[in-house]
């Protein structure tokens, strides 16, 4: 038998969720082997298998190295491959793949800082996305006035958006000083500015958000603004565990390339920052430190667990 469904093959190289792909399957805008493909076909290395008239570079999921990158998104890029305004964008400072492309694991808006994942495996991208998997986003927000008790309680039971209910599943004080202090909360869904949103509902204002981890992969502390850092296996694995997707042959950072991350870990490249960013995007001193207590070194996180 052939080594997978056509469907999951495509979902697997980043083209879009598995529903997302049957429906385009349907339509007769992809070819195996030039025959027109139909739910259900499967694949194998060797197949030539075009979208609307592209080939497709296929890659047996055994023998592709699944890879994951940690980056840390600055204020004023935008999550997204190409901007119709100009924008800087989150893929521009990423290394080229060949024949292969980075996925990016959820979204952070453009005003928002902190921990992004992109990896080349498709799947593993959209089951770290789905709500079913129920995967922890972390974040340290900084809000212009008081969470009370009841406010507090209130997001945590649950808020009605215009989108639906929405909810954090903790939420705790940072520390800071003034009008201006720090929470940090903990939530399993995606949903768009649902942080943001959240304090809004209570009538508060978010003046900075960061994300500090998603799953057990938290920022890493050596990692700076525009930069970005390739997981090792171990990290890896510790995601596809969260999702219930097999360990992959060959992952992982090998020779040079683990070289060059331990001389990163040793010797940290500074911070690189968009043209759009203002200067409030440097990481505050005093009031920070609570989101900056957040952002443990990944192996930390794991060695804990």
């Amino acid at each position: 038998m052939k080594d997978e469904k056509l469907q999951k093959a495509l979902a697997r190289m980043g083209l879009g969720s598995r529903r997302q792909m049957e429906e385009v399957i349907k339509s007769g805008r992809v070819t195996v082997n030039n025959a027109p493909a139909t739910i259900g076909d499967r694949v194998e290395q060797g197949d030539e298998i075009r979208v609307d008239g592209r080939q497709i570079k296929y890659t047996s999921e055994n023998e592709k190295r699944r890879r994951v990158l940690a980056y840390y998104k600055p204020e004023g890029e935008v999550c997204s491959a190409n901007d119709p305004e100009g924008r800087p964008t989150v893929f521009e400072r990423l290394p080229k793949l060949t024949h292969d492309r980075w996925v990016m694991v959820g979204r952070l808006d453009i005003n928002s800082t902190g921990l992004l994942l992109f990896t080349n495996d498709g799947e593993m991208a959209h089951r770290l996305m789905h709500p079913s998997s129920e995967v922890t986003r972390e974040y340290a927000v900084r809000v212009l006035g008081e969470v009370t008790p009841a406010m507090a309680r209130a997001m945590t039971t649950g808020v009605m958006l215009e989108d639906g209910l929405a909810k954090f599943d903790d939420i705790k004080e940072g520390g800071g000083e003034g009008v201006n202090k720090w929470h940090h909360v903990k939530l399993k869904e995606g949903r768009n500015r649902e942080v943001r949103r959240l304090f809004e509902s209570q009538g508060l204002k978010v003046s900075r958000l960061l994300r500090t981890s998603y799953g057990d992969i938290a920022l890493p502390k050596e990692l700076r603004t525009g930069r970005f850092l390739e997981l090792d296996r171990k990290d890896i694995n510790t995601l596809t565990d969260l999702v219930s997707l097999r360990p992959r042959y060959g992952t992982g950072l090998h020779g040079a390339a683990l070289r060059k991350q331990e001389r990163i870990k040793e010797k940290p490249l500074k911070a690189r920052r968009s043209e759009n960013t203002r200067s409030s995007t440097a990481k505050p001193k005093s009031s920070a430190s609570p989101a900056s207590r957040g952002s443990r070194n990944t192996r930390d996180r794991n060695t804990q667990r």
